[in-house]
């Protein structure tokens, strides 16, 4: 089985294969998982790395893999004006849900309830399968970084 303990920069290697994984999969530091190619390997990072889509990781043998956001279940607000981008985000993060925040649009992991407040505040939601890249917030730590 493969381990992965290092963390690597784009422009250091070439991934051989790809590693796709849901948010909540990829902010644990140490796991099994199965490689996009169907192989088994195991994680073992650093405590607090948070793996973004387009991470690189690098294998005791060498292997490369990049890392993929999972397509998942979600729930998208699609918003233009700022005021109204800002306090739906303060109402969900006063509720501490993690947030994916573009200049036009708040994500987050599907929950009826959460959807129901947001509905309550005015703004249409869209429940769609899509990758979640939440901020990791002012104590993110690791290699967490966006990429977008």
């Amino acid at each position: 089985m493969l381990h992965f303990n290092e963390c690597i920069s784009a422009g250091d290697a070439a991934p051989q294969t790809f590693l796709t994984l849901p948010w909540q999969r990829r902010i644990k530091s140490r796991q099994r998982v199965r490689l996009d190619d169907g192989r088994e390997a195991g994680l073992f990072l650093k405590r607090g790395v948070i793996l973004r889509s387009g991470d690189l990781l690098r294998a005791e043998d060498g292997t490369v893999v990049e890392v993929r956001a999972a397509q998942e279940r979600v729930s998208t607000v699609h918003i233009a004006d700022s005021l109204h981008m800002a306090r739906l985000c303060y109402h969900l993060g006063n509720r501490h849900v993690e947030l994916e925040i573009t200049p036009d649009r708040v994500r987050y992991p599907h929950d009826h309830v959460l959807d129901e407040l947001v509905a309550g505040l005015g703004h249409e939601v869209l429940v769609e399968e899509a990758p979640l890249e939440p901020e990791t917030g002012a104590y993110g730590s690791g290699h967490g970084h966006h990429h977008g």
